[in-house]
């Protein structure tokens, strides 16, 4: 399958590049798999059995493929943005217990929605490429290899990441105080957490810990992907084709603390969550399979067959993501469920008039979809 070439961010590596601004968008509609081993992104792994964690390659898309990304971006804003009532990700409704709050996002209580605007995506960018920098080898090792095992060479790549990643996550920190939208900033608070429990392992570093590297860097990607759905306005056209989704009886405010793991521990929704991906991942082989350079209007009639089917079960996946969402009982994982669900959703709306930057939206989903995946499976 030909994947699309490099985001408007620029390449991104596998164990994190720097996006960069300017660049051209995405080539086609072909996905990738719900889940895969956390090495680097962009592989040239063949799709279906996840590949060996040792996945260094050229640049290849992985959506979903559990690669590793760990971009991450931040510059200090001085001016705290309020929500627009046309940016997505939240209805704007004003609580006035926060109105005092540090963080922007903190009067968004409305539903977990597509993003069509977000002040923090330029200082996002600036980190990720400062990250990927740190360790230019990092997508070539092998993270299942325990730190016992590692050669001098390796040790030293995971320290430099280590220390990168410690100075990013400062940075992110302000990006979640600064950004408008609850979602975003419950996605910079998931990367800092796992960023932080990667760079806690590396000392006693196992193959258990890939994992971690695993939810980190599919966080940071999604993140990475909702700026690239906005900067080639995937967002913006489609948003409008899916209805706003229902308020969520229950919205986690910000909190004053560090942040937490969204999954602390194994339930039954997690093992629903895990098979359901896996399911997703085989359900859509011939999607995943298609050539990626074409707009709707240049497909042959087997390519649109593909689309067209795949529709349902995109649709159906959205529903159950929603579904296990709240079962989940967790007000985060909730968010995320709907979240990945909306852009998924807009994708599916977006098929009959497809242009390749619509394929940023399926990014979206998939990313965020595999990331929770791998936080199930980091408490397994």
């Amino acid at each position: 399958m030909t994947l699309p070439p490099q985001g408007p961010y620029g390449s991104q590596p596998g164990g994190g590049g720097g996006p960069q601004w300017g660049g051209p968008p995405p080539q086609g509609p072909g996905g990738q798999p719900p889940y895969g081993p956390p090495g680097g992104q962009w592989t040239q792994q063949p799709w279906g059995a996840p590949p060996p964690p040792n996945n260094g390659g050229k640049g290849k898309w992985i959506l979903v493929g559990l690669a590793l990304v760990a971009i991450i971006a931040v510059s200090i804003v001085g001016t705290v943005l309020v929500l627009r009532p046309d940016s997505g990700g939240g209805n704007g409704q004003q609580n006035t217990a926060n109105s005092g709050s540090e963080f922007a996002s903190a009067n968004d209580t409305g539903p977990a929605n597509i993003i069509t605007e977000d002040p923090t995506c330029e200082a996002w960018v600036k980190i990720a490429r400062d990250v990927g920098a740190s360790a230019p080898k990092w997508n070539e090792q092998d993270y299942s290899v325990p730190a016992s095992q590692w050669t001098p060479d390796q040790r030293s790549i995971f320290e430099n990441r280590s220390e990168a990643l410690g100075s990013a996550i400062k940075k992110v920190e302000t990006l979640a105080r600064q950004t408008p939208h609850r979602t975003m900033r419950e996605l910079y608070g998931q990367y800092i957490v796992y960023g932080q429990a990667l760079i806690d392992s590396i000392p006693n570093y196992s193959a258990a810990d890939n994992y971690i590297v695993g939810a980190s860097n599919r966080f940071s990607a999604t993140l990475t992907n909702v700026c690239d759905a906005i900067r080639f306005r995937a967002a913006q056209e489609s948003a409008p084709l899916v209805p706003t989704p229902p308020v969520s009886a229950d919205v986690q405010g910000p909190g004053p603390s560090f942040p937490e793991r969204f999954v602390s521990s194994r339930t039954d929704v997690c093992d629903q969550w895990i098979a359901l991906a896996e399911g997703y991942d085989k359900d859509t082989a011939a999607w995943r399979a298609l050539d990626t350079k074409f707009r709707a209007s240049e497909w042959t009639p087997e390519q649109k067959a593909v689309m067209d089917a795949v529709a349902p079960v995109m649709s159906a996946y959205a529903d159950d993501m929603i579904r296990l969402g709240q079962e989940s009982r967790n007000a985060v994982w909730n968010d995320f469920s709907v979240f990945s669900a909306q852009y998924l959703r807009a994708y599916v709306q977006a098929i009959p008039t497809f242009t390749p930057n619509y394929t940023y939206m399926a990014a979206v989903s998939s990313y965020l979809s595999n990331a929770i995946y791998w936080a199930c499976k980091a408490v397994s």
